[in-house]
């Protein structure tokens, strides 16, 4: 399972991020499916696709001749979890965050 400073990485890309979001919302689809989520050539959404491929953010199976994309949970799951273990951290930030503002 890829770390998560790689998987991070590879969201920081806005189109990373626009091809995992629509692959989350839509579900599995084609390269070809996805090329609207960027003003890119095809040559460059693969490129994308294979950074998120390499990242463990989506999985890649073959269906004759197109390669179909789709969300890998498990590593959803991995960053969820991370989220969560930071959760109380960022309460608490947002919480001091909260009264300072009030103060003024």
């Amino acid at each position: 399972m890829p770390d998560l400073v790689t998987t991070f990485a590879a969201l920081g890309d806005p189109t990373r991020f626009a091809i995992v979001e629509r692959l989350m919302t839509d579900g599995a689809q084609s390269a070809g499916d996805l090329q609207d989520v960027s003003d890119i050539s095809a040559p460059a959404i693969s490129r994308h696709l294979k950074v998120l491929r390499e990242a463990g953010l989506i999985t890649q199976t073959v269906d004759k001749q197109r390669r179909i994309y789709a969300v890998a949970p498990d590593q959803m799951r991995t960053i969820g979890d991370w989220m969560l273990r930071h959760q109380d951290f960022w309460n608490a930030s947002l919480d001091r965050l909260a009264a300072a503002l009030q103060e003024d």
